[in-house]
């Protein structure tokens, strides 16, 4: 059986993935949004975040 988290993360700590990459196998439950932080040191969001803009009110 392959191990995805030590295939996913040898490819991103050799830079042929990017965060993005390794974000999209979370929707297909490659990979869990905590194993995607321990690789990429980055919080998996559980929704966009919301863009602000300040207008100077």
């Amino acid at each position: 059986m392959i191990d995805w988290y030590e295939l996913i993360k040898g490819y991103y700590d050799d830079k042929l993935w990017t965060p993005e990459m390794v974000k999209e196998m979370i929707p297909i439950g490659i990979l869990t949004p905590e194993e995607y932080q321990e690789i990429t040191g980055f919080i998996y969001p559980a929704t966009e975040p919301a863009v602000v803009v300040d207008l100077g009110s």
